[in-house]
Formats: C-alpha cells, structure tokens, sequence
C-alpha cells in the first residue's frame, strides 16, 4: 500500500491571514478526519542457549524469552483540538520487543505508541467500517493495535517457540466537537453575530456567505451556569447531501445537546425567512434522525430591520413553533434566549449526549 494512500486528511478550513508588515504568514487549520496506519509492535525472539561447567553432566537450556511489542494506544486528550498531526503523519508503530538472552534474561518489552487525540474523536476500523471507540471522556485510553507476543525460550520450553507479529490495521479518524449547544442556519443568518455577542470569543463577521469556515467554540457564563456554545457553518439546500461547507460539519450538531435554529427573519438576504427554516429543518431529518429529535429553539433574527416584523407574523401563523425574537447586533432578546437554553441544559442533565 503506498504512502499516498493515507494522506486523506483533510483541512475543514485554512484561513490564510498574510502580516505585511513582516511578511509572515499564519496558518490556521481546523482538521476534523484522518486515515491512518497502525502496527502493533514485534515480538521479541527467544533464546536457544545451553548452560554447562566442570560439575554438570549434562547442559542446561538458559535461554530467556523474548520481550513482547508495544501496543498502538489512543488517548484522549482536553489541550488537543483538532487532529491536524495527523495530517502530516500516517503511519505509526509501537516498538519491537527485545530478544531473549543467555543464563534465562529476558528481553524488554516495547514501548508503546500512545497517540493523543482531542476528546469526541471516534475511531472506525477502514476495512471493516466498524466502530471501535468514542473517545468522549478525558483521559479514556484504547488499545487499538496489539503488540506481538515475545518468542519463549528454550529455559521454559524444549523447542524454542518463535515469536507473533503485532497487529495491522487502517482506521479513520472522526472528530465530533462537543458543545452544549449549537447554532444552526443558512448562511449569514447572524450565528457569528449571537456568539461574539453572548459570549468572550470573536467571530469572524462579514457580508458574504461562509464567513464561518470551521466551528468556532464560546463559553457562555451566567450568573445562573456556564455552558459551551458551537457556531456551526452555515448550511445550504442539499447539504445532506454533501452540497457547501455545513455538511462536512454536521456531525459535530450531533454532539451538542440543543440545536438553536437561527432564521434570518427581515430576509435581508433575499431568501424567504420561512423557507429557509424549512430547507434548514429538512437538512437535519435528512442527515439523521439523531439530529432531527434533538431539542431545538427557534430564534427570529434580524428583528431591528424592516420586514422582520411582518414575516414574523407570517411564521407564527404558519408553525405552531416557539420563537425568540432578537437582534444579535444590538444585543436585544438575549437575555430570554440564555434563560431559555439554561432551562433545557437543566432539564436534560446527565442525559447522553
């Protein structure tokens, strides 16, 4: 299998950000999926050695047994966040055993491959398609290629016993960020806007489509509780079907236990408000029904601008849906839309994500 094989890694979002006045650049990547190639150690070889002085009639077998390899062993880790290493390296390998020596020594075992992945990575074996872990806790460890058995030597066994390879697997890599909430919508329906506003980071905020490339992760902090917040690509029609940027992002909505479905309700785009929750909600039952039964808070944004208020009674009309209304700019509505998600975060605790 060549080399190329196992490049599949790919970047969710490069944003290339050039500092003219030095001259350097910076590379910002988020990478969500990796392929790669594992291999269990080697066993180390036992010895076939005979022992004999001035006093013994017959020799004696001495030889020690072979160490055993190391194992290919993932880690989850909280100060890892994407699996960007593994986009540069594809091939891992725990190390050989020792071999077994004279007068019953017996050889080291391997060292271990520990790889260190964020936590929410899930682990697929690539022949076979299945699960093998989700590494959803900080510090849950797997083993997931075993080191070979070292070989016996002939001071426990007359006939030297040869020592087993470790084992080889292809896995894919899965990363499915883990938030609380996430926000969901067509593109620029304000989700960058909602998160710079009701949390510490800052969002990228533009006037073009996809201005959001890779999730961006905010703590939201209250009196009350504190919780994480997603601000998930946009999504467009036939996302599902791999169409834009929103599908390559939609297993990370998977993870979160509230959907807030941001609408952009003066229509500012020149897409209609009641459409686009339409396709949007669509999107999601096409996907998965994970995604679909997920709790979900509709909010109505954009309400300082002209034509929100009439589209806003036609959507009340048409779903029997409740709706916060707010205007993530001037920072209006928010505090209802915090109490009401801290509401649902309480009611569904400790419930799986």
């Amino acid at each position: 299998m060549e080399a190329d094989d196992f490049s599949y890694a790919r970047f969710c979002a490069v944003d290339i950000v050039e500092n003219w006045a030095t001259g350097k650049f910076w590379f910002m990547a988020f990478v969500d999926t990796a392929r790669i190639q594992l291999k269990g150690g080697g066993g180390g070889k036992g010895c076939e050695s005979h022992y004999r002085d001035l006093w013994m009639r017959y020799p004696k077998a001495d030889g020690g047994d072979g160490g055993d390899g190391g194992d290919v062993i993932f880690v989850a880790d909280p100060h890892i966040q994407t699996l960007l290493d593994f986009r540069f390296k594809q091939h891992y390998e725990g190390k050989r055993g020792g071999h077994g020596s004279s007068k019953g020594s017996a050889g080291k075992d391997g060292d271990d491959c520990t790889l260190r992945v964020p936590i929410g990575t899930v682990l697929w074996d690539d022949a076979t398609g299945l699960l093998i872990r989700d590494l959803s806790v900080p510090g849950e460890k797997v083993i997931v290629a075993k080191g070979g058995r070292g070989g016996v030597g002939n001071m426990r066994r007359k006939t030297v016993l040869s020592p087993t390879v470790g084992e080889e697997k292809v896995i894919r890599l899965e990363l499915k960020l883990i938030a609380d909430v996430g926000i969901i919508g067509f593109p620029n329906a304000g989700k960058s806007t909602l998160i710079s506003s009701v949390s510490k980071v800052r969002s990228k905020i533009a006037n073009y489509p996809f201005t959001t490339k890779q999730p961006i992760l905010g703590i939201v902090e209250t009196d009350e509780a504190k919780f994480i917040m997603a601000d998930l690509p946009g999504l467009i029609e036939g996302a599902h079907l791999g169409k834009g940027l929103g599908y390559q992002f939609l297993k990370h909505a998977e993870r979160t236990k509230i959907l807030v479905h941001v609408i952009d309700m003066a229509g500012s785009e020149g897409r209609d408000p009641l459409e686009d929750y339409d396709k949007i909600c669509f999107e999601l039952e096409s996907y998965s029904d994970q995604l679909a039964h997920k709790h979900k808070i509709v909010v109505a944004n954009k309400m300082d601008l002209v034509g929100a208020k009439k589209n806003i009674k036609r959507f009340r009309k048409k779903y029997n849906e409740d709706i916060f209304e707010i205007s993530a700019k001037d920072r209006e509505g928010l505090e209802e839309l915090i109490l009401e998600i801290i509401r649902i975060l309480e009611e569904t605790a400790g419930a799986a994500i």
